[in-house]
């Protein structure tokens, strides 16, 4: 697989996300006794060896994610929301090109798969290239200008959000089948 030019296959991570790809985890993977703001400079330092300079990008990162009054909480500490926004906030002081989410909406209730797309959406008006691999649907359908949908490994369908979800594969995968409405004045609704 090439990115910028670069094959990334057998690359250490490091040296992907050096090359501008930064992804997240589906299961967050804080260091957990660190601070969110030690936890970030961590993804800093991988642009800017200075501390002054990675706490500085690390600041605006925690306050771009919404986690500014938390700098100092230990990421343990952190509710599955704050988890996932921390994990978004160091993938962001890595200065990515295409930043990857990995099932950022899993395990949220809906006011906070809300917030969660309310994030993506801000990340996306910076100009930043997301991927997103999500089975939150109404997210996916909030954010995505383009989708492609897998079934088994294997792509069943491509296109905006409006074709996907008139699309009958895609139906037929994740809804069981189709089923047309009745007709209008049918007797047997």
């Amino acid at each position: 697989m090439l990115a910028f030019g670069h094959e990334v296959v057998g690359l250490r991570p490091h040296d992907v996300c050096a090359l501008g790809l930064a992804r997240t985890f589906q299961v967050a993977k804080p260091f957990g006794a660190m601070t969110v703001l030690a936890n970030v400079m961590t993804g800093a330092f991988l642009r800017d060896r200075h501390i002054a300079a990675a706490r500085n990008k690390a600041l605006e990162a925690i306050e771009f994610v919404g986690l500014g009054a938390k700098e100092q909480t230990p990421a343990k500490d952190l509710t599955t929301i704050d988890q996932r926004r921390l994990e978004m906030a160091r993938a962001l002081a890595t200065q990515p090109r295409i930043l990857l989410l990995d099932e950022v909406m899993a395990g949220l209730n809906p006011a906070e798969i809300d917030q969660a797309v309310a994030l993506v959406k801000k990340l996306s008006a910076r100009g930043l290239t997301i991927v997103i691999v999500e089975h939150v649907m109404r997210a996916i359908m909030a954010v995505a200008r383009h989708i492609v949908v897998l079934d088994h490994g294997q792509k069943i369908a491509e296109g905006t959000p409006k074709e996907i979800v008139e699309n009958p594969e895609v139906i037929r995968a994740y809804l069981g089948s189709y089923v047309h409405p009745p007709a209008q004045g049918d007797a047997h609704a």
